[in-house]
């Protein structure tokens, strides 16, 4: 009986008040086949005239349709399943802002799911999603180092595509995918050369967690652009942890504490950045003055930060709607990888 429910547009419930589709097809004169086609969608077309009909008797009623029933009517729901990171970081709330943007232009509703970090939360949270049978699954976060892990995402995300869904991730290049790629190692090249070319040669990375690609490339990508000016910082001044606010600003004591006062830091993150700027200031430590930080994003709540802080600039929300854009497509265009730019500010003066 759940499942004619669901195929019919009843929507379950105790309360008898509640119109149904059933009563939308009487007051419509209809049958109940075609108020569901109306108002579901379908395979089938359905006159205009009837379909007007039915409209407006859902209109009268105060008719409600069954998200569920509309998803097996047309294979797939009205809905964009976006998978974040942690929505309370800037980073992932503008890219899931530019994805908002181009849902409306289409006509979507744009459901969020925060996933974390975690393996095990990022796989359930993809399986859980492809129940309201998404028109497209975009996952906006990183890819992991371990290719078991990527594997088993894959699956889930082709699960989704073998129900009609449609996938798009924003980052690194994986399994085949469509996908905004971000060239991070490049970007965290560009900004070496940058501070090097202030007069910087004494450094400290807060590099992130390690099963993570996104911090994995930007650290590697910082060195990498370091070590072509003949600058090798110590190994103890690259730490690995957590990539919040919080690791940062956890990172940056245990760098301190330990002893080490870099005339620059490099956070793989904005908000790490943020975060260590906090830690400086606890240790009577004046950013931009008696150590330079630089951070990675350009998220928008810098422009409240004092000193402003030197980043390098992805187009976040951008990133978000081209995604979107991407995963509709039936004939996806070639995606040109996104650069950042380096934006040089108060955080980084020049050395005399």
């Amino acid at each position: 009986m759940a499942d004619t429910q669901i195929a019919s547009g009843e929507e379950p419930s105790g309360n008898a008040s509640v119109p149904t589709l059933a009563d939308v097809a009487r007051h419509a004169g209809v049958s109940l086949a075609t108020a569901s086609r109306a108002l579901n969608g379908s395979t089938r077309i359905v006159n205009p005239e009837l379909k007007a009909k039915v409209e407006a008797s859902a209109r009268a009623l105060h008719y409600t349709a069954n998200i569920q029933a509309q998803a097996v009517a047309r294979g797939t729901s009205r809905t964009v399943a976006l998978v974040l990171g942690d929505i309370a970081d800037p980073y992932f709330s503008a890219v899931a802002a530019g994805v908002a943007d181009a849902a409306d232009r289409h006509r979507l509703i744009v459901t969020m799911a925060t996933a974390g970090t975690e393996p095990g939360h990022v796989i359930e949270t993809i399986a859980a999603l492809r129940g309201q049978r998404p028109t497209a699954v975009i996952v906006v976060g990183s890819r992991y180092v371990d290719e078991k892990t990527e594997a088993a995402i894959a699956d889930e995300l082709r699960g989704v595509e073998a129900q009609g869904g449609r996938v798009a991730l924003v980052g690194a290049q994986a399994n085949g995918f469509r996908v905004v790629p971000v060239l991070n190692a490049d970007g965290a090249a560009d900004l070496a050369d940058a501070l090097v070319g202030l007069g910087y040669s004494d450094f400290a990375v807060l590099a992130g967690p390690p099963s993570l690609t996104t911090p994995v490339d930007r650290t590697r990508g910082f060195l990498d652009g370091l070590a072509r000016h003949g600058i090798h910082p110590d190994p103890a001044s690259v730490v690995s942890g957590g990539f919040s606010r919080e690791a940062g600003y956890l990172d940056m004591l245990a760098l301190l504490d330990a002893g080490i006062r870099p005339h620059c830091v490099f956070a793989v993150t904005d908000v790490m950045a943020l975060g260590a700027m906090r830690a400086m200031r606890e240790r009577g430590i004046t950013p931009g003055t008696d150590i330079a930080i630089a951070g990675f994003d350009d998220i928008e709540v810098l422009q409240d930060v004092v000193p402003s802080l030197t980043t390098v600039s992805l187009p976040l929300r951008e990133l978000g709607a081209r995604s979107l854009e991407l995963a509709l497509a039936n004939a996806p265009p070639e995606q040109q990888p996104m650069r950042g730019e380096v934006a040089l500010r108060d955080s980084t003066p020049r050395r005399r």
